[in-house]
């Protein structure tokens, strides 16, 4: 079996897939990547499902190599990426040799790089899926020395390219109400909308913290509700005003009332937003949420059409004698 061998790592590298669906009533939540599109953007430039786990580095990658030639895409925030040495494109599919070195560098905008690989990282399955739940203590954060084992590979193209919309600076974000929303004065959710945050330095796969502008948010009555579910998405406004956006490992029931929660196709753009990046949240009806969930889901299902084979730069193609560069332009024969 293929295999993916870890040199050296950053200290938030884990394997991630779509997550564990259903477990809420036992106290787990989903988990899985961060930036889920990221997970679709790889698998279409590989032509793969995109259920198969792959490699998500949190604001580093690391170096890796391969005892067999390896499919590889590489997506969600861009990362300097060489394979012994030369660039390779972010955003693009490639062929990573047989003991070649891939090295990752840091996060140049964004927060979550991913690593795909044809046939996906093939680790044990728990509880339905290969993905690490650290909050759960399911799996671990990799580390140097480690050999990953990689699923079959089907095949198919690599030296493709995805043209993918910036949604790794922060920017706007919707907002659909939720339990307690109106539980807040009018006043404050005008204000709300009206607010610009900043992305805290906390934060992690269970949520980010947001910074606002002015004065913080909360309860006349106070801040203590009846404990009920939650999920990813969801605004809790905790006792010092500022509001807290849940992510994949968030806890499944929590008592922080809730003055919204961002809908699913702006998540992938929460997770990524990068500490001190500008965030403005916005409400909007069930009707505008679910149009706006259709068209994600659409925008996914469209990824496989959108990759195009990317273009080389003659000055980094060591194999450039190979091609046939000019044919058919003359024939040899001299006109009179």
């Amino acid at each position: 079996m293929t295999a993916l061998r870890i040199l050296s790592i950053g200290p938030g590298v884990t394997v991630q897939d779509q997550g564990r669906p259903g477990y809420i009533a036992q106290g787990l939540s989903r988990g899985g990547a961060a930036d889920v599109l990221a997970l679709a953007e790889g698998a279409a430039l590989l032509r793969q499902s995109a259920g198969l786990a792959a490699l998500e580095m949190a604001g580093f990658g690391g170096c890796f190599s391969a005892d067999a030639p390896l499919r590889i895409a590489l997506t969600g925030a861009p990362m300097k990426a060489t394979i012994d040495g030369v660039a390779v494109e972010w955003n693009a599919s490639h062929t990573l040799p047989a003991g070649a070195v891939l090295q990752i560098g840091g996060a140049q905008a964004g927060v979550y790089g991913y690593l795909s690989v044809g046939g996906g990282i093939d680790v044990p399955k728990v509880l339905g899926a290969r993905a690490t739940h650290l909050a759960a203590g399911i799996g671990a954060v990799l580390q140097a020395g480690q050999v990953l084992p990689i699923g079959g590979d089907g095949g198919g193209p690599v030296g493709m390219a995805l043209d993918v919309a910036d949604r790794f600076n922060g920017g706007p974000a919707r907002v659909l109400a939720s339990l307690q929303t109106a539980l807040f004065a009018d006043a404050d959710l005008t204000r709300f909308a009206q607010t610009e945050f900043r992305r805290d330095t906390r934060a992690n796969r269970q949520g980010v913290r947001l910074v606002p502008q002015g004065g913080g948010f909360g309860l006349s009555a106070g801040q203590s509700i009846l404990s009920e579910i939650i999920t990813p998405g969801d605004i809790q406004i905790p006792g010092d005003g500022a509001p807290y956006i849940l992510l994949p490992e968030a806890q499944t029931t929590g008592g922080y009332p809730r003055i919204g929660t961002v809908i699913p196709a702006d998540l992938p753009r929460l997770a990524q937003t990068p500490a001190g990046a500008a965030l403005r949240l916005s409400f909007v009806t069930l009707d505008e949420a679910l149009d706006a969930q259709r068209k994600y889901l659409q925008s996914i299902a469209a990824l496989p059409r959108l990759c195009a084979p990317r273009l080389r730069d003659p000055a980094l193609m060591g194999d450039l004698l190979s091609y046939q560069l000019i044919s058919g332009m003359i024939t040899g024969v001299e006109d009179i």
